[in-house]
């Protein structure tokens, strides 16, 4: 709630948008945060006495002592959060959030919904510059070790640096997340029961909301068409970047399936991560070139993709999926942690005959751009990562592995000389806490 409690005090605060995929937790998340206030009116669009209220009144004034009224709080704004759930049912609720700022700016407001994006095109008058957007993801691993109570294991993780002793327990808990995902209701679940098998039930329902979800925001039949095929093939090409021509094995064009994926992330189902071919800021990415998906959680994947079974028990999880699975569950970690900011993740090519290479992830950090190869094995054969540090303006290189924690001196086949640092898997959520710390005791 860290972002909630920054706004709620903050000296320009505007009526805020939680944006995120369905069922991530934010109507559950701001009820909670409701807590913190003397005074929580909640309402929910999707009921016909509440969506009335913004089409039958025209200024914020009025809905709100609507909303005393009803309520029997007093008139004390500066101590009241107004709810305003499923947003999305009302363009003129939407709408009218630039007037709760201009006519009553201590009343503090957020709103959430599902399918916000295609709500909010919809809108004539968006009041661009009078609100403020926060996003939910999928619970991160730390927030399952929250969830699951295992607080040792939380207390070791968030050390820094971490606690080596708790390296195994620490290592199996993040196996456990890679198979159950960040989904809060299949947490839960998992929390009450520790079966993995007894979230078969919560997957089916969570995919089949989404398939539903199709019908909402397709144009057409034939998009509704493109769309399914989309969410029933895309699961199986996680492990390769992909072209829009023909998908799937399929006869559809590269403009309908390109539209599709574009509403598809929309609905924060499926986005596409294109790829940058640069070793400096800004990072700019290149459209021209074939993306990878990323999905919305890792447990629906594994689901969507039926390789739940195959992760049990597994010792290494970069085995999993040709070795795919763990680079998205890096991905998702690292989206994870971006609350203020929809900003997608990157990863990086070299495109040239027979010296092609592609490295995980880069991340922006202190002005460089880090790379983030994740694969186990020898430093030797980090071939694709020799490659970007040997043209790289800087000496910084991370790895995620399956082993410890550890920094090495490491020589390019050319010479060029960089400190890796090496992370297990369960730490890609702080990737960016370890490369701050390492470059300040390093100046």
């Amino acid at each position: 709630m860290v972002g909630l409690e920054e706004w709620k005090h903050s000296d320009n605060r505007k009526p805020l948008i939680v944006r995120g995929g369905r069922q991530t937790g934010k109507t559950t998340l701001i009820s909670q945060f409701g807590n913190t206030y003397k005074q929580f009116i909640s309402l929910n669009l999707e009921k016909e006495e509440d969506r009335i209220l913004f089409s039958e009144h025209k200024r914020a004034k009025d809905i709100y002592e609507v909303l005393l009224l009803r309520s029997g709080f007093d008139l004390r704004p500066k101590q009241t959060l107004l709810f305003i759930d499923e947003i999305q049912e009302s363009p003129e609720a939407i709408a009218m959030l630039r007037y709760f700022r201009e006519e009553l700016p201590e009343l503090h407001v957020i709103c959430a919904g599902s399918l916000l994006e295609f709500a909010m095109s919809r809108v004539r008058s968006f009041p661009v510059g009078r609100v403020s957007f926060l996003y939910l993801h999928p619970m991160s691993f730390r927030e399952f070790l929250k969830a699951t109570d295992r607080q040792v294991l939380l207390d070791a993780y968030d050390q820094l640096p971490h606690v080596a002793a708790a390296s195994g327990p620490l290592m199996s808990a993040f196996h456990e997340y890679v198979i159950v995902g960040g989904m809060p209701e299949a947490v839960a679940e998992f929390a009450r029961s520790g079966s993995f098998a007894k979230l078969t039930d919560i997957y089916e329902s969570l995919w089949m909301t989404y398939r539903e979800d199709v019908r909402k925001y397709a144009k057409s039949d034939s998009e509704e068409r493109v769309i399914n095929h989309i969410m029933q093939t895309a699961p199986s090409r996680l492990d390769e970047r992909i072209t829009f021509q023909n998908f799937g094995n399929s006869n559809y064009k590269s403009r309908e399936v390109g539209e599709a994926f574009r509403k598809l992330s929309d609905a924060r189902i499926i986005r596409l991560v294109y790829p940058v071919t640069v070793r400096e800021m800004p990072l700019l990415v290149d459209y021209r070139k074939k993306p990878r998906l990323l999905f919305l959680d890792t447990g629906l994947l594994n689901y969507a993709a039926g390789i739940r079974q195959d992760l049990v028990g597994l010792a290494d999880m970069s085995d999993a999926y040709r070795g795919a699975l763990i680079p998205h569950v890096v991905m998702q970690e690292v989206l994870a942690g971006r609350s203020r900011s929809d900003e997608n993740t990157c990863f990086w090519v070299r495109e040239k005959a027979q010296s092609s290479a592609e490295v995980d992830l880069v991340l922006p950090g202190a002005g460089l751009v880090i790379p983030v190869e994740v694969k186990s094995g020898p430093i030797g054969k980090l071939r694709s990562l020799h490659s970007y540090m040997e043209d790289c303006p800087h000496d910084m290189a991370v790895r995620l592995w399956a082993g410890k924690l550890e920094i090495n001196q490491v020589k390019t086949p050319v010479g060029k000389e960089f400190r890796l640092l090496s992370m297990p898997y369960y730490l890609a959520g702080k990737i960016e806490s370890y490369v701050k710390q390492y470059l300040m005791n390093k100046s």
